[in-house]
């Protein structure tokens, strides 16, 4: 009697996982028969994924000339933000940037504002030459880092006795000058800071080549690829000195917030070069 219980309840357990097989192998053939679309809706149903979308806004608000960078493009964003970080304090270990910033801005703004240029465009002696007067490699020189024929081409001197260049005024002025041209040229601003660093027929060329002509969607030589991401870099940590790690007395002064509030010109400069001389007129 007692075997006979026993042997029914085997029969009971292996009918049980019979069943459960059954179900199992009927719920798998109907998983792989059912269409694409509903298997989708299963899978989201079981593990939903998190779509991350947020857009960071910071990135995205950053411009040049009022030319706001294209928004959620990740390469574009990625390639500022390894800017900015490159023109930290942690990174360049200096506030002089922001001491002849403060010296010079009083006496390039103006200049650009009389021809029309955008007040951007005063961060680019800052990236050509950190605002000192110098020559490169390549024979470029002054603050705006002028090529000997390019400089003739918009006034200045330059010969064995006299290089304007290194005026700060005069080579502004033909800076203006040139950026305007550059302008009315390509009808874009960040295109005519590329074809600064680039030279227009170069820039003129890639273009028509690449039949693009949005300079954060061209594909570019190494320099004038991130030549307007170090402007905007540059506007960054002059205009947020203490989101970079700047803390000086310069930084302070040259932050957003502190323009209209502080004094234009904070420091002492050499004779001759104060705002309101005879040589801070525009011809």
């Amino acid at each position: 009697m007692k075997l006979k219980r026993e042997v029914k309840m085997i029969r009971k357990h292996l009918i049980m996982c019979a069943v459960m097989l059954s179900i199992f192998l009927t719920a798998k053939m109907f998983n792989y028969s059912a269409p694409s679309s509903l298997k989708t809706l299963i899978h989201i149903r079981e593990n939903p994924k998190k779509v991350n979308i947020a857009v960071d806004n910071y990135y995205n608000s950053l411009s040049f000339a009022d030319e706001n960078i294209p928004l959620g493009d990740s390469r574009i964003t990625s390639k500022m933000k390894k800017s900015l970080k490159a023109h930290s304090h942690s990174k360049l270990q200096t506030a002089r940037l922001h001491g002849h910033a403060s010296k010079w801005f009083p006496i390039i703004e103006p200049i650009l504002a009389k021809y029309g240029i955008p007040e951007d465009f005063k961060y680019m002696p800052l990236v050509e030459s950190g605002l000192k007067a110098g020559i490169s490699p390549k024979g470029a020189a002054g603050f705006w880092q002028f090529m000997p024929q390019t400089a003739r081409d918009f006034g200045l001197q330059v010969n064995e006795d006299i290089d304007d260049r290194n005026n700060m005024r005069k080579s502004t002025v033909a800076a203006a000058k040139y950026i305007k041209a550059l302008y009315r040229e390509f009808d874009s601003w960040t295109l005519a800071a590329a074809a600064y660093n680039i030279g227009e027929g170069s820039l003129k060329r890639q273009i028509n080549r690449q039949k693009q002509d949005n300079y954060f969607k061209m594909k570019l030589n190494r320099e004038t690829a991130s030549y307007v991401y170090k402007l905007i870099s540059m506007k960054e940590i002059i205009e947020n000195p203490t989101r970079y790690g700047y803390t000086n007395k310069a930084s302070r002064l040259l932050a957003k917030a502190d323009t209209k509030k502080q004094p234009a010109f904070p420091y002492p400069v050499a004779k001759g070069n104060a705002p309101g001389t005879n040589e801070l007129l525009i011809n």
